[in-house]
């Protein structure tokens, strides 16, 4: 059995040291340095002071809930129109505002559209019009054969029309 072994024979006492120094040695290359356990204790500190803030949040909440809730109850008849008033002026507030808004743009956009500056789709304006002309004139000219077709053809139903 001797033979197999294919390093050379240690003690035992010289094998636990050469362990126990290698543990040491991977320690020492993996061990933070203090920038690391700087960042560290910065996260673990911002971390409790967090839960704690958290932590008083939610009681005061469920504080307030309990103290506040029966003086919420028996004056909601009073809060319900008043915070449904409010909600339909907020509401009509912004869609004015919001109608100002795209007015205004619209303004805008036709200014330059008008005085010749080709704001963005002004080509499209251009052809959808020119396509509406062309249209219209073939109508037009539809309109004219068509009408001169029906005028004969009354003519021939009642010759004295």
């Amino acid at each position: 059995m001797a033979d197999r072994q294919s390093g050379p024979i240690r003690s035992t006492r010289s094998g636990r040291a050469s362990a126990g120094s290698s543990l040491l040695r991977r320690l020492q290359e993996h061990a933070p340095n203090s920038t690391q356990v700087v960042g560290f204790l910065t996260l673990v500190i911002s971390g409790a002071i967090l839960l704690l803030l958290t932590g008083l949040t939610i009681t005061g909440t469920v504080m307030a809930l309990i103290f506040l809730g029966p003086i919420l109850l028996l004056t909601s008849p009073i809060w319900v129109p008043v915070g449904t008033v409010a909600f339909v002026a907020v509401a009509g507030f912004l869609s004015m505002c919001g109608f100002g808004v795209a007015m205004l743009a619209g303004a805008t956009w036709m200014y330059k559209y008008f005085t010749g500056r080709h704001p963005v789709g002004s080509d499209r304006v251009d052809y959808a019009r020119s396509r509406i002309a062309d249209t219209a004139s073939h109508v037009k000219d539809y309109a004219r054969e068509y009408g001169g077709y029906l005028q004969s053809r009354v003519k021939d139903a009642a010759p004295g029309a």
